[in-house]
């Protein structure tokens, strides 16, 4: 699921860039399973499912494209979109609440865009939850067997669920995701981050015992201390089995800026994974060759696609907070 950026977002002066980074995402995933587009205005819709279905006529792949009409206040899926749960007998929606990471941006239109596409028949056979809890996706990571990783600074800022303790959000976990297990960071950011930092834009599971993680080696650096201090934390973490976690440390990418100076929170732990393949963001600096070699030594078997998504930076994300994943049957095709 992607929302497409349009000219009522702050990405008006930057589509030109941005388009095709969203673009390139879509053809991507496309080689591998189907896309669900929503977009603002009814004829770039049209526009969009013409031109995509083209592509996938032209190119040969074996996955369609859907493009529905639904108004948004931002492009980040990963955020106002809806988490699926699957079970032994079935599967359900929740749809969280979003407030553009605490009040900080206008957030009306994105909270409402789940629901939009429910009546649209993006979710035919579907049952979706709405609840009342301010969640946004790339705040959590999980292991599919029950644990879940996230960062205090986040979950627990006041902007979001300031009447909620930690052992109140876990028992919330356990009854709508169930989830049993809570691994709190207590450190780590990015500069120009937004999201009180998000936990995949600093750590991911690779799998249920392995977790990859940002870490800085640049003592000159602002992130050195709270990057170290982070990668502590990963190493005290233990499995539900009690054994200590396998931890690969991902490459370092040079500082980027934007025309003000402003730093940008480049990360390649943003990546998405999806059926028989991986998308790696890259930002055009000299370890983007480090990266696609580490994450393909984490997913052997699956094929390594480098996205460009230095524009993407320009609004504080990359390539995982712009998608969501649904899962087979969950999405009507």
């Amino acid at each position: 699921m992607l929302t497409w950026p349009h000219h009522n977002t702050a990405w008006a002066s930057h589509l030109v860039q941005t388009e095709p980074v969203f673009m390139a995402i879509t053809r991507a995933v496309l080689r591998f399973e189907a896309v669900l587009i929503s977009c603002e205005d009814p004829e770039q819709a049209q526009q969009l499912q013409e031109q995509l279905n083209h592509y996938v006529e032209t190119a040969g792949v074996a996955f369609r494209v859907r493009v529905l009409v639904a108004p948004s206040d931002h492009s980040w899926a990963r955020d106002h979109g809806p988490l699926t749960v699957l079970t032994y007998r079935d599967s359900w929606l929740v749809d969280f609440s979003f407030n553009a990471w605490g009040n900080k941006f206008p957030w009306g239109k994105d909270n409402a865009l789940t629901n939009k596409l429910l009546t649209a028949g993006a979710f035919d056979g579907s049952t979706l939850k709405s609840v009342k809890f301010i969640l946004e996706g790339g705040a959590i990571d999980t292991d599919g067997e029950g644990t879940l990783l996230t960062t205090s600074q986040c979950l627990l800022s006041p902007s979001r669920n300031p009447d909620y303790s930690r052992s109140a959000m876990e028992r919330l976990f356990g009854q709508l995701l169930g989830i049993r297990r809570v691994l709190w960071l207590n450190h780590g950011y990015l500069a120009g981050d937004d999201t009180d930092s998000h936990i995949d834009t600093l750590a991911r599971f690779c799998a249920p015992d392995h977790i990859c993680y940002v870490a800085c080696p640049d003592e000159s650096d602002e992130h050195y201390g709270a990057l170290s201090t982070m990668a502590e934390g990963l190493r005290e973490f233990r499995q539900a089995n009690g054994e200590p976690y396998r931890l690969t440390a991902l490459p370092w990418p040079d500082a980027i800026h934007d025309e003000k100076g402003r730093r940008l929170p480049a990360t390649y732990a943003n990546f998405l994974i999806i059926n028989g393949a991986v998308l790696l963001p890259v930002y055009d600096v000299p370890q983007d060759t480090a990266a696609i070699a580490t994450v393909q030594n984490l997913f052997p078997d699956r094929e390594i696609i480098a996205i460009p998504c230095r524009p993407l930076l320009r609004q504080g994300g990359s390539l995982h907070c712009v998608t969501m994943q649904l899962p087979a049957g969950v999405a009507t095709e």
